[in-house]
């Protein structure tokens, strides 16, 4: 009999703990649930990781002076290699939804890099210079939809090649005139 109830004792004890335990983990949240991703806006930027063709591979070789390029990274900062007369070309692109110019702005400056006021498409930009690196250049600009866009363009260092501000301000006029 002793035994038994024991068993119930610990039965009970084991139900209230899974109870407690099941009661303890709930939450409820506030708001109007979006898809990951969405803005919440309509725009060029809503599906989460088509943001890497916004602008296509040939316009990216294109801008950068490439004769052949590939994909080597997608999620929030996307890749490319390219290469052509001048060598290799690194490209990246990165769009960060909840991101803001003077972040960028703040973030570049504790590195170290140079910064310039510039637009794009109308809007305010930010040109990015690595002190002591003529080889490589970055544009960041108010997203379409909200955040941030950014390219970087680097060129193989020592090689005679196009000004990597140049490429880097294309590829982010045209990813912002896609979005009109």
């Amino acid at each position: 009999m002793r035994a038994q109830l024991r068993r119930w004792a610990g039965a009970l004890l084991s139900a209230a703990a899974i109870a407690t335990l099941a009661t303890g983990c709930s939450k409820t949240v506030e708001g109007t649930a979006l898809p990951a991703g969405s803005s919440g806006e309509h725009g060029e930027f809503r599906n989460l990781l088509t943001e890497c063709d916004a602008v296509g591979d040939q316009q990216i070789a294109d801008a950068v002076g490439a004769e052949a390029i590939s994909r080597t990274f997608f999620g929030a900062i996307c890749r490319w290699d390219a290469s052509g007369p001048s060598g290799r070309i690194k490209v990246v692109f990165n769009w960060f939804e909840t991101g803001s110019l003077e972040v960028e702005r703040q973030t570049n400056e504790q590195l170290g890099y140079g910064v310039e006021d510039t637009t794009i498409e109308g809007r305010r930009a930010i040109l990015l210079h690595r002190p002591g690196d003529g080889d490589s250049c970055g544009v960041s600009a108010g997203a379409p939809d909200q955040g941030v866009i950014g390219w970087w363009v680097h060129y193989r260092p020592g090689s005679p090649h196009p000004d990597p501000c140049d490429a880097a301000r294309k590829l982010a006029e045209l990813t912002l005139s896609l979005s009109r």
